[in-house]
């Protein structure tokens, strides 16, 4: 026996074919069996329509709301269309920015650098209020005090430093990879700083779902595209 819905209409042996229908339709694009899609949906009100009673026939202003679904649903899937299509192309954008980055050089933040003495380094030292003494300590890689580089008092903002590639001798140091601990004296306490370095970019790794790009440091290791300060030749 074929019972009818009070409140659409629509036999339920039709209801129940739908599903059915939805159902296969949807376990062969690997979508959600409980989600109807656009075709689903217009099948339902044709069916709906052909189902109802004559005599009590659904109203006009009804239909009208259903339409208004139809209508919507099949914009919100055109939107994500698009915003596919965006997440695409921003993919393809980040690659090759990615690609034009390999091999250049690029000042950081990181406390660590590769330096060849004989030519020496310029940094920088990121402060955040004004410091009456500021002084960047280079240590080699034992961990050994090379040099300390005095840079005075200094207001907030970016401070340049310079190494000659010495040590505290006058000796030109050996070359290899070296670390830059920056102190400034705030309101009579001193406070370490970050400081920004150069490096040459070996590689780049993509970010997974639009995350960021990170970029592999000849001889430092990976550091995110947001803490590089400059982009060099």
């Amino acid at each position: 026996m074929t019972t009818t819905s009070s409140t659409t209409g629509v036999s339920s042996s039709v209801l129940d074919s739908l599903q059915k229908t939805t159902s296969s339709t949807n376990s062969s694009t690997g979508t959600a069996g409980s989600a109807l899609g656009k075709d689903a949906f217009l099948q339902l009100l044709v069916t709906q329509m052909q189902n109802q009673n004559p005599l009590d026939p659904q109203d006009n202003g009804e239909f009208v709301a259903q339409l208004a679904q139809f209508s919507s649903l099949e914009s919100m899937q055109s939107l994500n269309s698009s915003v596919s299509t965006i997440a695409n192309n921003y993919q393809s954008s980040q690659a090759l920015q990615a690609s034009s980055l390999v091999g250049r050089s690029v000042i950081a933040q990181t406390d660590t650098a590769v330096v060849d003495p004989t030519k020496g380094l310029t940094g920088s030292v990121a402060l955040t209020s004004s410091s009456s003494n500021t002084t960047v300590g280079v240590y080699d890689s034992k961990g050994d005090l090379v040099r300390s580089i005095d840079l005075g008092s200094q207001s907030a903002g970016n401070a340049s430093f310079t190494w000659d590639g010495k040590d505290s001798n006058g000796a030109v140091a050996a070359a290899g990879t070296y670390t830059f601990k920056a102190a400034a004296t705030v309101d009579g306490t001193a406070t370490a700083m970050s400081t920004y370095l150069p490096a040459t970019v070996n590689s780049v790794t993509m970010g997974t779902n639009g995350g960021e790009l990170t970029l592999n440091l000849a001889g430092l290791g990976s550091v995110a595209l947001s803490k590089v300060q400059t982009i060099g030749i």
